[in-house]
């Protein structure tokens, strides 16, 4: 496989295609000089010093009370990593980019996370695209703010526009509900789309877990508050599951005794089951409820027993088109604590998002 900017890539390509390689080499380079920028101002958040990203996630938290700033550096920091050229050379490089025919593509965007509508304008940006987004307004101060820095690095600032209603554009990518879903796609009929629904996260347990996979896991369930589609929000547990291992591990975020909205949702959910008469399991910030539905509301993780994991795993490939993630310490699954840090090429609901925007760009 031929990669941006290489000597192998320079010989063998056409002198057309040469053209592309150094333009995408360049977008690549412009976005790890995001990276490095981002990088540094969190590494100076740490230390004390007041940077413009601390001022621009004090006003984001003081709009949003879920999203603590130290949940957003979280997210931008995850972002850099990203970012990274490196990885980037290696996701672009299967793709024919940039587009020979730009498109103004519509971005609907959620905002249960922090900046979690980024990667798809990242995508609409680097393959050559311009962006028309819609930001949540739950999300609209942070992912503002690096949507115009990502614009300004790669020289795009006329490539986006933000925007309270799309309209003439030429695709859409949407993110929203199952019940959202269906009015996009009806909206969007006459137009490509990529349209996302609910989708939730479970961790399959084998009971052998280490100490360390255990508090890993806590990151993937309590990280954001649970909110993403990314956290872990069910559990496969062998039957006979001693459950204080699992409580004991997540001693660590008893911190979020001390956030009011977590709370209020911890204490509402624990008075319904107790009148309801609903058994569960609690260490006072967390209720461990046993389930057959995947989804569960903030502060309560479902679970479930098995028996025969093969059954177990066949279960969750009927289910698959409502799972984001399974995590576990079997090959292929992601491992433990590794659920908030995704790479550029794990789309969301495994629909490949640069494959689309080339395509409507031929």
């Amino acid at each position: 496989m031929l990669r941006f900017g290489s000597e192998e890539s320079f010989t063998a390509l056409h002198p057309l295609n040469v053209l592309f390689a150094v333009i995408m080499q360049k977008a690549i380079e412009s976005a790890a000089a995001l990276s490095a920028r981002l990088k540094f101002e969190v590494d100076e958040m740490l230390h004390g010093r007041t940077t413009e990203l601390e001022q621009v996630m004090k006003l984001a938290y003081q709009h949003n009370k879920w999203f603590t700033v130290p949940d957003q550096v979280q997210a931008v920091s995850a972002i850099a990593a990203m970012l990274e050229s490196r990885k980037l050379s290696q996701w672009l490089s299967a793709y024919p980019l940039p587009v020979a025919f730009s498109k103004t593509v519509g971005i609907i965007m959620a905002g249960n996370l922090p900046a979690v509508g980024f990667h798809d304008l990242l995508c609409v940006l680097l393959a050559g695209h311009k962006a028309m987004m819609k930001c949540s307004s739950d999300d609209n101060i942070l992912m503002q703010w690096l949507a115009k820095q990502l614009a300004a690095d790669l020289n795009a600032s006329g490539r986006i526009v933000f925007t309270d209603r799309l309209k003439n554009m030429d695709a859409v990518i949407a993110t929203g509900s199952d019940n959202s879903a269906r009015y996009f796609e009806f909206y969007f009929s006459k137009i490509p789309k990529i349209i996302r629904k609910n989708r939730n996260s479970v961790a399959v347990l084998a009971g052998n877990e280490s100490d360390e996979d255990l508090a890993n896991l806590g990151a993937d369930i309590f990280s954001y508050f649970g909110l993403g589609c990314r956290n872990v929000s069910k559990l496969y547990v062998p039957a006979g599951y001693d459950f204080n291992i699992l409580f004991k591990a997540f001693q660590p975020w008893s911190h979020l005794m001390d956030h009011n909205k977590y709370m209020n949702n911890y204490d509402y959910h624990r008075a319904v089951y107790l009148m309801n008469r609903e058994p569960f399991l609690t260490n006072n910030f967390v209720i461990l409820k046993e389930s057959e539905q995947t989804a569960s509301p903030v502060s309560v993780v479902h679970y479930h027993f098995y028996e025969n994991e093969k059954a177990l795993r066949y279960h969750l490939e009927e289910i698959k088109d409502k799972l984001q993630c399974i995590v576990s310490s079997s090959k292929g699954d992601i491992p433990f604590g590794q659920t908030q840090k995704p790479e550029p090429w794990d789309y969301a609901d495994g629909v490949d998002t640069i494959q689309f925007l080339a395509e409507i760009g031929k």
